[in-house]
C-alpha cells in the first residue's frame, strides 16, 4: 500500500480515537522536561477572562515532520502531557507524521479542523507552502501554534528553538577547532524557516574567516540518517579533503558518520543540531566523528505550545507570541553533563 495513503488513514484514525498510541510506536518516556522562556499573558481586548473562565481544553491536534526521529516522538509526548495534565485524561491527543509532504500536512490540517480540535500544533513541513492551510484553520476559529519551526503565516504563537543561535554556536566550535582554517560542508534539510535559520547562523560565523572554505552547502538530506548518508557519501567522492561538516540535525549528522564509516574516511568532524540520544552516544564515543551537538529541548517546545494554547483558547494572548529557546553546545569535554531528552 503507498505509505502517503497509510499516513493519511493513520491521520484520520488518530482524530477520531483521539488517542496518541496508535501514531506512534516509540515507549513511554517519564523524564520531565527543562525550564523554557517564561512568557507573560495578557487579556485579550474581544474576550474577558471572565467569559472564557469554563472554557476547558477538549482536544489537541500535532502534526509534525517525520514520526521515524525521534525528536518529533518526543515533542508528541510532551503535547499530550501537558494536555492531560491540564485538562484530565478526557482530553483527547491526535498526533500524525506529515513525512514532510505538504499535501498530507494540508490534509491533517483540514482533519484537525473538521474534528472541531481545539488547538492545533503545527510542525511546518513547508514554512510557506503551509500558509493557505492555517489561515483556513484559523478562520475556522481554530487555535494554531507552530512549532520547532517558524512559518510565513499569521498564527497565534510561535515556540521554537532560538535556531540562528544553534548555527552560530556550532559553527563556531568548527571555526575554533579547525583554527579559522579548512574545508567544510554544511549538510542541509527540509526547506523550512528552523534550518534556513540554523544555515545561516552558521554560514554569518564562518564568513568571518576567510581561510574557511564552505565547498558545500545546498545539498538537502531530508533530515534523516538515511538522507545524510547519501549525500555524504556523494560529497566524500566530490571531495577527496574534507575538514569538518556541520548538519542540520542529529539524524542527518548520523548519516553523514555512517558514510565516512563506509567510505574508510576519518579527518573530518561532525557538529549536528538536536542533542538526540544517538548523538550524545555518538559523542561520547571514542570511535565516531561526532564531536558536538547543540542541543534543543522538543518536549519542552511542545509543553509550552499546549500551555500558551490553552491561555489564548481562556482569553488570554501571550505578551510576546515569539518564545525562543536557547540551545546548549554539548561536546566531548561536557558531554556528561548532558540531561538528554
Amino acid at each position: 500500500m503507498n505509505v502517503k495513503r497509510i499516513a493519511v488513514v493513520a491521520s484520520i484514525l488518530c482524530i477520531v480515537g483521539g488517542t496518541v498510541g496508535g501514531c506512534t510506536n516509540a515507549a513511554s518516556d517519564n523524564k520531565s522536561a527543562t525550564k523554557t522562556d517564561t512568557y507573560t499573558a495578557t487579556n485579550t481586548g474581544s474576550q474577558s477572562q471572565d467569559s472564557n473562565q469554563n472554557v476547558k481544553l477538549r482536544s489537541v491536534g500535532v502534526t509534525v515532520g517525520d514520526l521515524s526521529n525521534p525528536f518529533f516522538v518526543v515533542m508528541g509526548k510532551g503535547a499530550e502531557a501537558e494536555a492531560k495534565k491540564i485538562g484530565g485524561n478526557n482530553v483527547k491527543v491526535a498526533i500524525v507524521s506529515s513525512g514532510y509532504d505538504l499535501n498530507q500536512q494540508t490534509n491533517q490540517i483540514e482533519n484537525f479542523v473538521a474534528a472541531d480540535t481545539d488547538l492545533i500544533i503545527l510542525n511546518a513541513s513547508d514554512s510557506k507552502g503551509i500558509r493557505p492551510a492555517i489561515d483556513k484553520a484559523r478562520q475556522a476559529g481554530k487555535i494554531v501554534i507552530a512549532v520547532d519551526t517558524g512559518v510565513d503565516a499569521e498564527v497565534d504563537a510561535t515556540v521554537t528553538t532560538n535556531n540562528l543561535q544553534a548555527g552560530e554556536v556550532a559553527c563556531k566550535y568548527i571555526a575554533d577547532r579547525l583554527k579559522a582554517k579548512g574545508n567544510v560542508v554544511i549538510v542541509n534539510g527540509p526547506p523550512v524557516t528552523s534550518v534556513i535559520q540554523r544555515v545561516e547562523g552558521c554560514q554569518k560565523v564562518l564568513a568571518k574567516y576567510p581561510n574557511i572554505k564552505i565547498l558545500s552547502k545546498d545539498q538537502n538530506a531530508e533530515g534523516s540518517r538515511d538522507g545524510g548518508l547519501r549525500v555524504m557519501s556523494d560529497l566524500l567522492t566530490t571531495f577527496p579533503k574534507i575538514d569538518a561538516v556541520f548538519a542540520i540535525n542529529d539524524p542527518s549528522g548520523v548519516g553523514v558518520d555512517l558514510a565516512a564509516n563506509q567510505a574508510k574516511r576519518k579527518e573530518f568532524f561532525i557538529v549536528g543540531v538536536d542533542g538526540a540520544p544517538e548523538a550524545i552516544q555518538a559523542i561520547a564515543s571514542n570511535d565516531s566523528l561526532y564531536a558536538a551537538t547543540a542541543t534543543q529541548n522538543p518536549r519542552g517546545m511542545t509543553q509550552k505550545a499546549v500551555q500558551v494554547g490553552n491561555d489564548i483558547l481562556h482569553g488570554k494572548k501571550p505578551a510576546n507570541p515569539t518564545i525562543l529557546i536557547p540551545v546548549k553546545l554539548i561536546t566531548k569535554e561536557n558531554v556528561s553533563t548532558s540531561e538528554g531528552w
